[in-house]
């Protein structure tokens, strides 16, 4: 069956060749001992890998060669990186890289353009917010901020929020020493509770056993709705120490529990 002849910044897709593992292999080990007559050939053997990930993202923008280019680039990138001695197949090393450079330039291109007057307002606030953090050692509120700046509150919150990326709540924004803050740590816990009264005496009779600091954490944490920040900021410690205790609260009060 002929293949269809399909042209992407002037390469015809129908032709790009696969290279054999071992083949791939063999170009690595030149390619790192620094014969970089190799490189191209690497290139061309991994581009189906460009355009097996383009199939994703074809929705997302109206110009496939911009993004088979930046494809192309994150491909170079994993290329010139790949350590051979990790033992991993190239493709799943370079498959994130390439995922990442087209997701850095589907963001920093969006068709969603933010108004310049909105832009100049975040920047006001951001500029205000960071010296009346430095003036009195804490972040101000929106109001501060708009008061200062004679806008109203949610002008200013809106000019913010509009520089701010999606991102996950689990993902990790901080590690101290093996200890992994995410995001939704820093969440308030707005979950009701639904325990029956057994679960609620097993519960009361398991923090009253925790360390005074354990306990008066997971109360601040699970019962007033407070951030490890704003505990943070109260104790005079770091969010990451006030992560690491929360951790050992909680497993003190499962086995408390789980003991009755």
């Amino acid at each position: 069956m002929a293949r269809h002849k399909v042209e992407i910044c002037g390469v015809n897709t129908a032709n790009i060749e696969v290279l054999p593992n071992d083949e791939m292999l063999d170009l690595f080990d030149k390619y790192k001992n620094g014969n970089n007559n190799v490189k191209e050939r690497l290139i061309n053997g991994n581009l189906k890998l460009v355009l097996s990930i383009l199939k994703k993202y074809n929705n997302r923008t109206d110009n496939l060669d911009d993004l088979f280019q930046i494809g192309c680039i994150g491909l170079i990138k994993a290329i010139d990186n790949f350590d051979l001695s990790h033992e991993v197949r190239f493709s799943t090393y370079a498959v994130p890289m390439i995922i990442g450079e087209i997701k850095r330039f589907l963001r920093d291109n969006n068709s969603i353009r933010i108004a310049r007057s909105i832009k100049d307002i975040s920047y006001k606030a951001l500029k205000v917010k960071e010296e009346l953090t430095n003036k009195n050692n804490k972040e101000p509120s929106i109001k501060e901020i708009a008061e200062i700046l004679e806008l109203s509150e949610y002008e200013v919150s809106n000019a913010l929020d509009s520089m701010r990326e999606t991102i996950s709540m689990f993902d990790p924004i901080y590690s101290d020493s093996g200890d992994t803050i995410y995001l939704s740590d820093q969440l308030e816990d707005k979950k009701s509770n639904m325990y029956n009264i057994d679960d609620k005496i097993a519960l009361k009779d398991a923090i009253k056993n925790l360390k005074d600091r354990e306990k008066y954490i997971i109360t601040e944490r699970y019962m007033m709705g407070m951030t490890q920040i704003e505990i943070a900021q109260e104790l005079g410690i770091s969010q990451a120490q006030i992560s690491r205790i929360e951790k050992n609260g909680l497993e003190n009060i499962k086995k408390n529990m789980s003991s009755k």
